[in-house]
């Protein structure tokens, strides 16, 4: 595990979203129930080995402060969860995703590259190192958690697949296959596979991190196992689950809500307070915080989630509405 020195944009272990109030968000989501669009969260399961909570890692711009949250109950922590291949209910996913075959897994790795092919998930991580990292997440839905990822840096891969001179983009896969996953007839019809992508430059971002695992343990079927994708100064959804395909491209790629509903959601999907969404605004988010009443509490939205000293260069000379 790599320990990296701290920065001014870190949060103390102490910040962390406890593991059971992370997982499960029914009392804060019931409460926030009707905002359209999904965010792709991951959650613990089998062991991995120990997270040092005690030892904080690069990565986070949350606001300081104690956060002294309750566990939620072992019922309340698997039981609540957006994944709309297994259904659009909060608890279809867990009831339907055990289904879902993880081992063995494949990952390819196409388009304009020098290393393409099919590549097992052994393989595909081995040569990485292993890191924790607590992160900042700010779903489009207006609420946020602080949450220890365990992954590595999406850079690894891309670096080993030698994109060429005229790859700008790389889009992602979501696994379809609807002999496991039941929810086909979704309004309107989403268009399965889910497909997300970033520019190039995003991707190669140190803060970028291909995950597969929180807390120390294994994501669960139900929250994007075997692998998925987190870029924190983004909205949630470009966080794409059981990613099955890396493609590099020149022309930027179509993603799935940017597509679905263009009015909405575009490509880049940067957490940006002054852009409010057509049906809500984000200039404030509601953190969750299950000591309080409706498990929630309300703090001011932070420019690229609280990122922008990494990465606001990346959009230097965009025009600011662009982000959304």
């Amino acid at each position: 595990m790599i320990i990296r020195i701290r920065k001014n944009s870190d949060i103390p272990s102490s910040e962390i979203t406890p593991e059971s109030a992370y997982i499960d968000r029914r009392k804060f989501l019931g409460a926030s129930a009707g905002i359209g669009a999904a965010a792709f969260l991951g959650v613990g399961s089998p062991d991995m080995g120990p997270f040092h909570a005690a030892s904080p890692i690069p990565g986070s711009g949350r606001p300081r402060g104690p956060q002294d949250l309750e566990p939620n109950t072992w019922e309340e922590i698997t039981s609540y969860n957006n994944f709309y291949e297994f259904g659009t209910g909060k608890e279809d996913p867990s009831k339907q995703a055990h289904a879902l075959v993880t081992k063995p897994w494949t990952i390819r790795v196409d388009g304009l590259c020098n290393n393409p092919g099919d590549y097992a998930l052994e393989d595909f991580i081995t040569p990485s190192t292993i890191e924790d990292r607590v992160y900042r997440f700010r779903c489009v839905e207006a609420w946020s958690m602080v949450i220890p990822w365990r992954g590595f840096p999406l850079a690894d891969v891309i670096n080993r697949a030698e994109p060429n001179t005229s790859a700008r983009y790389v889009a992602f896969e979501t696994l379809w296959d609807p002999e496991q996953m039941p929810e086909r007839l979704w309004r309107p019809r989403i268009g399965w596979p889910y497909r997300e992508g970033l520019r190039l430059d995003e991707a190669l971002h140190p803060l970028t991190l291909m995950v597969n695992g929180l807390y120390g343990k294994e994501l669960p079927n139900q929250n994007g196992a075997p692998l998925r994708l987190i870029v924190p100064w983004k909205y949630g959804f470009k966080s794409i689950k059981s990613i099955v395909r890396m493609t590099f491209t020149e022309d930027e790629p179509p993603t799935t809500w940017a597509t679905q509903t263009p009015g909405e959601y575009g490509f880049y999907s940067n957490v940006n307070p002054d852009v409010r969404h057509p049906r809500w605004s984000q200039s404030r988010e509601k953190l969750i915080d299950s000591s309080k009443l409706f498990g929630y509490r309300w703090q001011e939205t932070q420019f690229l989630n609280g990122y922008a000293d990494e990465v606001a260069h990346l959009y230097e000379g965009m025009d600011l509405k662009e982000f959304f």
